[in-house]
């Protein structure tokens, strides 16, 4: 659009900075990145091994990927996701991505070659996490360079430094997605704000847009909006955003044509799933793209009214294939879970809850949830009142907002948020210490400086919760115990499995959050484990846990159950007792055994108590 064309329309005239070059932007932060990366990895040993308790994370998501690598390098074959050690006969069919399976395994190949398999495994793990960190030290210092200079720069990088610090995916042995699906984002965000919108970052922000997707469909609520601020951005600019927006589109599609054929078996080309990358959302990531594609290159030189309606055609094209293809990926994937689950498993897992439901359970962590992503979207909005870098502040006001709305429906969204509110508070940061060094007497701007430096971390907002939540407990006479003691995990070590592992080959029915630990230490096939695809194992033996003996024994001998490996400090089966007190795991509580279980006896006075099933027929 001309600026006569502008002006008729009552836009106003935007002002774009000079075109960055991206290897140019990167040249400068190659050394404080390294520098920072080596001080973590120091950091990091240390206390991983000061305490050191396993070298696979702590949580069920990164024994399973263990167990999907394993399988792969024993000989699984790519396109097979299928746990067969899984849930009822025939196993489960995994909705994990290979493309974050390949780099984990070939590290383990790679120190196999001169280390036995179990050390070969503990070095990849704590090295694997330590390379999701690079792209997000690149990412938030480039952004804070772009918004705030040098400056930025390095206080950007102490923020994420300390927010990399503070959250367990990044510490050794968390290999699930969810570390690389945050580099991804920084990186899309770095990209969109780097000035005079560069053709190539546009295009990497594609590219990453499209792994994100492909690695896990959490992130598309957060790619929709990316999508979307690239075409207003285009609407809005016309011919200045055409090359940027015809790399996003193009790049996007691209990659994501790639990914669904390296990691989709043809077998499943038709298949629509919801939860992973399939025909569903590759076929509107690229119908979306390839209209938005063309809708760029052919209206860019036109007038707003031309672009609207090319954009307008794009989004029809989308909707109606995602009516078409996938109506039912419209809502959440995990509505189809049977009630039983729902409310024995799903609203039991502190990362699926909404605010109001952690806000109830455990007040003191919201500050360290939400806090820091409000701080830095009413920054954004002053930013962009002030007319000050409004681009930049416009496109990270989006991507917090629709993070930080996710952490308001289910709270795993808000690590999403308070990684990218590091980068409109780094400009802040280094705003004041700029002011804070011009006038060194005044004490007013020092603590304006360091107060701000102090809000802008996570972590001291969760760190101040619980010595809050510690001094009322205090008040009121209750004991306080801020690091609890988890008894269960006492079931899931490798000296607890040692029992189950001599066990003859067979089917184990245990709690869920055991299933992933069966797996890993023993050769048997977990009837349960903590994953929405394993409906018909976690079901059986929830109900096998909450009948009486004589019917619990029909549940499990019609699932070929061989073995049942009982935790009496394992929550789910506390909350099992509590609501079935004459169930088959309340008996067991009270040492009451049925006559078709034979206890073995060297666990019976352990926290992972081992049972056989017995043949022939029985009423309990």
């Amino acid at each position: 659009m001309s600026k006569s064309n502008s002006a008729a329309a009552g836009l106003p005239l935007v002002k774009t900075a000079p075109e960055a070059s991206v290897p140019g932007a990167l040249a400068s932060l190659h050394r404080p990145v390294l520098l920072a990366l080596a001080v973590l990895t120091l950091l990091t040993a240390i206390m991983h091994f000061s305490s050191y308790v396993d070298y696979v994370g702590a949580d069920n998501d990164d024994v399973m990927r263990l167990v999907q690598v394993r399988d792969l390098l024993s000989g699984q074959g790519w396109f097979d996701l299928t746990q067969t050690r899984l849930g009822l006969e025939g196993g489960t069919l995994m909705h994990w991505s290979r493309l974050v399976d390949l780099p984990i395994a070939a590290l383990i190949l790679a120190f196999s070659q001169f280390l036995e398999p179990t050390y070969a495994e503990a070095v990849a793990l704590f090295i694997w996490p330590l390379i999701t960190v690079v792209p997000i030290f690149y990412a938030l210092a480039l952004a804070g360079e772009t918004l705030a200079g040098a400056s930025g720069r390095l206080i950007a990088l102490a923020l994420a430094f300390l927010f990399v610090l503070s959250v367990n995916r990044f510490q050794p042995g968390s290999i699930d997605h969810h570390n690389v699906q945050l580099g991804l984002i920084a990186v899309i965000a770095a990209c969109l704000i780097m000035p005079g919108r560069p053709a190539l970052a546009h295009s990497i922000a594609g590219i990453a847009a499209a792994l994100a997707i492909a690695i896990g469909a959490e992130t598309t609520p957060h790619i929709a909006v990316i999508a979307l601020i690239v075409a207003l951005q285009w609407l809005w600019l016309g011919e200045r955003a055409r090359a940027a927006s015809t790399a996003f589109a193009l790049s996007m599609a691209t990659a994501l044509t790639a990914c669904f054929f390296v990691t989709t078996p043809p077998g499943q080309y038709s298949l629509v799933a919801c939860d992973a990358l399939s025909t569903g959302f590759y076929a509107l990531g690229v119908v979306g793209a390839g209209a938005f594609y063309l809708a760029a290159a052919f209206t860019s030189s036109h007038g707003f009214a031309a672009r609207l309606s090319g954009l307008g055609l794009a989004g029809v094209a989308t909707a109606g294939f995602t009516l078409l293809i996938a109506p039912q990926c419209l809502g959440n994937p995990l509505s189809t879970l049977d009630p039983l689950l729902v409310t024995m498993w799903l609203n039991n897992v502190t990362e699926a809850q909404s605010v109001l439901a952690q806000l109830r359970a455990e007040p003191w962590t919201i500050g360290g949830f939400y806090a820091v992503p409000v701080l830095a979207m009413a920054l954004c909005v002053i930013r962009m009142r002030q007319g000050r870098n409004v681009q930049a502040h416009g496109v990270l006001l989006a991507m917090i907002l629709v993070s930080w709305a996710i952490a308001l429906v289910q709270v795993r969204g808000a690590v999403f948020s308070n990684l990218l509110s590091a980068i409109p508070l780094s400009a802040l940061i280094a705003d004041l210490r700029t002011r804070a060094n011009a006038d060194p007497k005044n004490l007013r701007k020092g603590l304006a400086f360091a107060g701000t430096a102090f809000v802008s971390v996570p972590f001291i907002w969760a760190f101040a919760g619980a010595l809050a939540s510690m001094a009322v407990d205090k008040a009121m006479g209750r004991d306080a115990d801020p690091l609890p003691v988890r008894e269960e995990n006492s079931c899931k070590d490798q000296a607890a499995m040692a029992p189950l592992a001599k066990e003859p080959m067979g089917v184990v029915a245990g709690p869920s959050n055991l299933g992933a630990h069966i797996l890993r230490f023993t050769s048997h096939r977990a009837l349960s484990a903590p994953y929405h695809r394993n409906q018909g194992g976690m079901l059986t033996e929830l109900h096998a846990a909450m009948a009486v003996p004589g019917d619990a024994v029909k549940f499990l001998r019609g699932a070929g159950v061989t073995v049942l490996a009982y935790c009496r400090s394992d929550p789910q089966t506390g909350n099992v007792i509590a609501v079935a007190p004459e169930g088959l795991y309340a008996q067991l509580a009270e040492g009451r055994v049925p006559d078709w279980l034979e206890p073995v006896q060297e666990t019976q006075d352990k926290p992972l108590q081992i049972y056989r099933m017995l043949p022939g027929d029985f009423d309990g």
